[in-house]
C-alpha cells in the first residue's frame, strides 16, 4: 500500500475512534458530588434517575436510502402467486409479495449499505437462515451486521470491440463481495465492504472493469450532526459509492464486475419528503494488482435534491461539477476526442417521473457549460418517455422512448457541443452491447416486460441509432470515442439494436439470468467497419447473503 493510502486509512481509524469516545462520553451519565446531601423528599426522583436506562429503538437505523426508481422502471406482479421458484416447489402460494431486502432480480445497483433489514425489528416477520448475521445487539447500543454476495457471468462475444469481424471473446466473470456494518445508535457508523473480482479464460485482452484483486470497495464512517425538521443530517467520510437519480449521470455502475466507487465526503439529509446531498469526492482508479488510489486529476462536486410529495412521483434537482486536470493526449486534441481531461464542467439539471392511473412517464433534462481545452463548453442531453402498465394477466408493460445528448460539428470553431455523460449507468440505458454512450447520439428506443409468473422476468428492447452530429465520434459506453469520419460522408445510422434478457427468481437470495443482444450495423458502422456485426451471450448466477 503506498504511503497516501497509509495515511488516509490511520486519519481514518482515528477520526472513528474520537468519534466513538465522543458520543460515549455525551450518553454518560453525570456522577453525583460528594458534596451533596441526601435528601428523602427526592426519593422518587433518585430512584427513577437510577432506573435502567430505556433500550435504544433500532426501527429506524439506518435511515436507508431506498434506490430511485430509474428511466425504464416496471411495475412489480402484485399476487397473489408465486414469488420465487422455490415457493412454485414448496407450494407457498402467497398472497402478497413477500418482505424482502432483496429486488427479485439478479442485477442489483443497490449499494450493500443501503439494503433494508430493518424489518428484522418486527414482530411476525419471515425467518431467513442468514438472520443471525443481521443487526446484531452488543450490548444496548451498538449493532453489528455483516453480509454479501457471490456471482459467476459467462460471456460470449463477437465483434464486442468493434474489432476484426468473426473475432470471439469466451470468458468468465466471478465477482465476490463481503461487508461489515458497525452502528453505534443512530449517531455513528463504520462500514467497510471487501471485492474480488477475476475474469478468467479471456481472448481478448481484460478490460480495466473486469479485474480487481482483494481490494476495499467502501470504506466510510458517518456521523449524525443533528436532527433538522424531521430528518436527520449526516456528515459521511471515506471510500463510498455513489448513486443518484436515474443513474445516467451517476452510478456505482452494477453491470461490470468491479462496481464504480468514489472516495471524499458527502453531507446528507434525510425525510420522507425530501432528500438532498452535497458531495466532493474523487473517482477511484482501479488496480488490479495494488490497492485502488483515487484519481488526483479529477475532482468531482455536487449538490442533488429529490422531492417526493407522494408515493410513486418524484422530482430530482440537481447541479454537478466535474474538474478533470487530467492530461490529453496530444494526438487526441488533434483528432478532437478531447472528452478525457483539461476542462472544467458543469452539470445542471431536473427529472420528473412516476407512474398515474397505469400510465408510466419521465422526463430528464441536462444542460452543461464550462471550459474544455481552452474551448467553450455548450451541450445538452434530454430523455423522455411514457409506458403503460396493461391490466392483463403476466403484468405486461411497455416504453417508448427517445433519447438525445448533443455532439460536436466543428472542433475549431471555438466552443465544445458534445455532452459528457459523466459516471453513468449506460448499460442499462442505451443498449447492452455497450457500443453506444450518452454523447453525440440519438436513441429511438422501446422496452416490452412481461411476468409469466411473478418470479420469471423477461424484459425486451430496441434501440434505432444515429449520430447527433456526423463529423463527431460515436462513443462506447465508457465516454471513450471510438469511429469518426469527420467529413460525415459515412452517414449518421450506427444500426438497431435488440436486447433480451430473462430472469428467474430462484429464491430471495439467489437469482439466475440468461441474455442476447445484438446490434445490426448501420451505414455508419458499415462504413467504418465493414463486415462487423456485434452479438454477446451471456448467462449469470449470483447468491446474497
Amino acid at each position: 500500500m503506498n504511503l497516501f493510502g497509509k495515511n488516509w486509512i490511520n486519519g481514518f481509524l482515528t477520526v472513528a475512534a474520537l468519534s466513538c469516545t465522543v458520543q460515549a462520553l455525551a450518553n454518560e451519565p453525570a456522577k453525583a458530588t460528594s458534596a451533596t446531601a441526601p435528601n428523602t423528599t427526592n426519593t422518587a426522583a433518585a430512584a427513577a434517575s437510577n432506573a435502567a436506562p430505556e433500550k435504544f429503538n433500532w426501527g429506524g437505523v439506518p435511515p436507508v436510502t431506498p434506490m430511485p426508481r430509474p428511466g425504464l422502471f416496471t411495475i412489480p406482479p402484485a399476487g397473489p402467486g408465486y414469488f420465487s421458484l422455490w415457493d412454485l416447489i414448496s407450494g407457498n402460494k402467497r398472497e402478497t409479495a413477500p418482505v424482502a431486502p432483496y429486488a427479485p432480480f439478479a442485477l442489483l445497483p443497490t449499494s450493500a449499505f443501503d439494503i433494508d433489514f430493518r424489518y428484522l425489528e418486527k414482530p411476525g416477520h419471515e425467518k431467513d437462515v442468514f438472520d443471525p448475521f443481521k443487526r446484531i445487539k452488543l450490548a444496548d447500543n451498538w449493532m453489528l451486521s455483516f453480509g454479501g454476495q457471490f456471482w459467476y457471468r459467462y460471456m460470449h462475444e463477437t465483434d464486442s470491440r468493434l474489432n476484426a469481424g468473426g473475432q470471439d471473446n469466451k470468458y468468465h466473470l466471478f465477482r465476490t463481495r463481503f461487508h461489515a456494518d458497525l452502528w453505534y445508535r443512530d449517531q455513528f457508523r463504520l462500514f467497510a465492504e471487501f471485492i474480488d473480482a477475476r475474469a478468467l479464460g479471456l481472448d481478448l485482452p481484460a478490460l480495466a472493469t473486469d479485474r480487481n484483486y482483494t481490494d476495499i470497495l467502501n470504506l466510510f464512517a458517518d456521523v449524525k450532526l443533528g436532527q433538522l425538521k424531521d430528518g436527520p443530517v449526516y456528515l459521511r467520510v471515506g471510500r463510498q459509492e455513489l448513486l443518484y437519480g436515474s443513474q445516467r449521470l451517476i452510478s456505482p455502475l452494477e453491470w461490470v464486475n468491479t462496481r464504480r466507487t468514489f472516495q471524499g465526503v458527502k453531507a446528507f439529509w434525510r425525510t420522507p419528503t425530501l432528500d438532498l446531498d452535497a458531495f466532493w469526492v474523487r473517482p477511484m482508479t482501479v488496480e488490479r494488482n495494488e490497492f485502488d488510489n483515487w484519481d488526483k486529476g479529477r475532482n468531482f462536486m455536487g449538490l442533488f435534491g429529490t422531492y417526493k410529495p407522494m408515493k410513486g412521483q418524484l422530482l430530482d434537482l440537481y447541479y454537478l461539477s466535474l474538474v478533470d486536470n487530467r492530461v490529453l493526449n496530444p494526438f487526441n486534441i488533434q483528432q478532437g476526442n478531447i472528452l478525457q481531461g483539461d476542462s472544467v464542467l458543469h452539470t445542471l439539471g431536473g427529472r420528473i417521473a412516476g407512474d398515474y392511473n397505469r400510465f408510466l412517464y419521465e422526463f430528464e433534462g441536462m444542460y452543461q457549460f464550462g471550459r474544455r481545452s481552452h474551448l467553450d463548453i455548450s451541450a445538452f442531453a434530454v430523455a423522455t418517455g411514457l409506458g403503460y402498465h396493461v391490466p392483463l394477466p403476466m403484468n405486461p408493460q411497455f416504453w417508448i422512448r427517445y433519447d438525445f445528448a448533443s455532439g460536436d460539428a466543428n472542433s475549431q470553431d471555438g466552443r465544445s457541443n458534445t455532452f459528457n455523460q459523466l459516471f453513468p449507468f449506460g448499460h442499462y440505458y442505451m443498449g447492452f452491447l455497450d457500443q453506444v454512450g450518452r454523447q453525440n447520439i440519438h436513441d429511438f428506443n422501446a422496452q416490452f416486460t412481461l411476468h409469466p409468473q411473478p418470479w420469471f422476468t423477461f424484459i425486451a428492447q430496441y434501440h434505432r441509432f444515429y449520430l447527433a452530429n456526423n463529423r463527431d465520434f460515436l462513443y462506447n459506453a465508457g465516454g471513450l470515442g471510438t469511429l469518426r469520419d469527420p467529413t460525415g460522408q459515412s452517414g449518421s445510422h450506427v444500426g438497431d439494436e435488440i436486447d433480451f434478457r430473462f430472469n428467474v427468481h430462484v429464491n430471495r437470495h439467489q437469482d439466475i439470468l440468461f441474455g442476447y443482444s445484438k446490434l445490426f450495423a448501420g451505414d455508419f458502422i458499415k462504413a467504418q467497419r465493414p463486415g462487423i456485426s456485434p452479438d454477446f451471450f451471456y448467462a449469470q448466477y449470483v447468491i446474497r447473503f
